[in-house]
Protein backbone atom coordinates (compact mmCIF):
# COMPACT_ATOMS: atom_id res chain seq x y z
CA UNK A 1 0.00 0.00 0.00
CA UNK A 2 1.00 3.31 -0.94
CA UNK A 3 0.80 5.55 2.00
CA UNK A 4 0.72 8.78 0.39
CA UNK A 5 -1.19 7.82 -2.27
CA UNK A 6 -4.26 7.57 0.05
CA UNK A 7 -3.62 10.65 1.68
CA UNK A 8 -6.82 12.58 1.58
CA UNK A 9 -5.38 15.39 -0.66
CA UNK A 10 -4.53 12.85 -3.05
CA UNK A 11 -7.45 10.68 -3.25
CA UNK A 12 -10.00 13.97 -2.96
CA UNK A 13 -7.87 14.95 -6.44
CA UNK A 14 -9.28 11.34 -7.83
CA UNK A 15 -12.53 11.41 -6.62
CA UNK A 16 -13.00 15.02 -7.96
CA UNK A 17 -12.25 13.61 -11.29
CA UNK A 18 -14.57 10.65 -10.82
CA UNK A 19 -17.41 13.48 -10.22
CA UNK A 20 -16.89 15.48 -12.93
CA UNK A 21 -17.11 12.32 -15.46
CA UNK A 22 -20.07 11.14 -13.08
CA UNK A 23 -22.08 14.06 -14.33
CA UNK A 24 -21.58 13.46 -17.73
CA UNK A 25 -22.38 9.80 -17.63
CA UNK A 26 -25.28 10.42 -15.83
CA UNK A 27 -26.53 13.09 -18.58
CA UNK A 28 -25.25 11.32 -21.42
CA UNK A 29 -27.25 8.16 -20.28
CA UNK A 30 -30.32 10.74 -19.60
CA UNK A 31 -29.84 11.93 -23.57
CA UNK A 32 -28.89 8.39 -24.53
CA UNK A 33 -26.77 10.06 -26.91
CA UNK A 34 -24.64 7.42 -26.94
CA UNK A 35 -21.51 8.71 -25.37
CA UNK A 36 -21.80 7.01 -22.14
CA UNK A 37 -19.69 3.89 -22.77
CA UNK A 38 -16.43 6.09 -24.25
CA UNK A 39 -17.06 8.12 -20.87
CA UNK A 40 -16.93 4.99 -18.88
CA UNK A 41 -14.54 3.25 -20.52
CA UNK A 42 -12.41 6.85 -19.38
CA UNK A 43 -13.79 6.15 -16.05
CA UNK A 44 -13.05 2.72 -15.82
CA UNK A 45 -9.07 3.67 -16.86
CA UNK A 46 -9.29 5.98 -14.00
CA UNK A 47 -10.43 3.82 -11.25
CA UNK A 48 -7.35 1.75 -12.64
CA UNK A 49 -5.02 4.35 -12.01
CA UNK A 50 -6.48 5.26 -8.71
CA UNK A 51 -5.65 1.10 -7.58
CA UNK A 52 -2.61 0.95 -9.33
CA UNK A 53 -0.89 3.74 -7.59
CA UNK A 54 -2.87 3.31 -4.35
CA UNK A 55 -2.41 -0.56 -3.91
CA UNK A 56 -5.01 -3.08 -3.93
CA UNK A 57 -5.35 -2.87 -0.45
CA UNK A 58 -8.02 0.01 -1.22
CA UNK A 59 -10.28 -2.25 -3.01
CA UNK A 60 -13.42 -2.96 -1.85
CA UNK A 61 -14.94 -6.51 -1.67
CA UNK A 62 -15.01 -8.26 -4.76
CA UNK A 63 -13.65 -5.40 -6.24
CA UNK A 64 -11.70 -6.81 -9.47
CA UNK A 65 -15.12 -8.81 -10.26
CA UNK A 66 -17.27 -5.86 -10.19
CA UNK A 67 -14.47 -3.96 -12.42
CA UNK A 68 -14.40 -7.12 -14.91
CA UNK A 69 -18.37 -6.94 -14.69
CA UNK A 70 -18.33 -3.57 -15.76
CA UNK A 71 -15.81 -3.44 -18.48
CA UNK A 72 -17.45 -6.32 -20.13
CA UNK A 73 -20.43 -3.68 -21.14
CA UNK A 74 -19.63 -0.23 -19.88
CA UNK A 75 -22.20 1.57 -22.03
CA UNK A 76 -24.88 -0.38 -19.61
CA UNK A 77 -26.53 2.24 -17.11
CA UNK A 78 -26.14 -0.88 -14.90
CA UNK A 79 -22.28 -0.75 -15.20
CA UNK A 80 -22.38 2.88 -14.30
CA UNK A 81 -24.18 2.49 -10.99
CA UNK A 82 -22.02 -0.42 -10.60
CA UNK A 83 -18.93 1.81 -11.14
CA UNK A 84 -20.42 4.76 -9.13
CA UNK A 85 -20.32 2.49 -5.85
CA UNK A 86 -16.80 1.25 -6.33
CA UNK A 87 -15.71 5.09 -6.61
CA UNK A 88 -17.58 5.21 -2.88
CA UNK A 89 -16.74 1.83 -1.16
CA UNK A 90 -12.83 2.66 -2.09
CA UNK A 91 -12.93 6.23 -0.81
CA UNK A 92 -14.04 4.96 2.50
CA UNK A 93 -11.63 2.43 2.23
CA UNK A 94 -8.92 4.88 1.41
CA UNK A 95 -10.39 6.81 4.48
CA UNK A 96 -9.84 3.44 7.11
CA UNK A 97 -6.52 2.77 6.24
CA UNK A 98 -5.37 6.25 6.75
CA UNK A 99 -6.47 5.75 10.17
CA UNK A 100 -5.40 2.47 10.62
CA UNK A 101 -1.93 3.38 9.26
CA UNK A 102 -1.99 6.94 11.53
CA UNK A 103 -2.39 4.72 14.67
CA UNK A 104 0.73 2.67 14.31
Amino acid sequence: MNVEAIAKEKIDAWFAEWTELEGKIHAAHDARNGEAKGLMEMATLLFDRLVQEAGDEVLPINGIERLTFIKAKPGQYACYRQLDELFKETKKRAARLRLQTAKK
